[in-house]
């Protein structure tokens, strides 16, 4: 059985080199990456932002789509 991993906005900024009211703005925005509320906290599944982070993956000597 695997035990999920989730992240606070403070771990994930470290991870994307964002601030985290940089993560906050983005939330109430309606942008950003998707999260789960917990009572008052928001939390972030480290599968799902990994995923995520793969889709953006830019592979050297490929042109990217636009």
């Amino acid at each position: 059985m695997q035990t999920e991993i989730f992240l606070s906005d403070l771990q994930l900024s470290k991870i994307l080199s964002k601030s985290p009211q940089s993560l906050r703005n983005e939330r109430q925005e309606g942008r950003g990456l998707p999260y789960y509320k917990i009572g008052r906290c928001v939390r972030y599944k480290l599968s799902e932002v990994m995923r995520i982070l793969e889709g953006h993956r830019v592979a050297p000597g490929h042109q990217e789509e636009k």
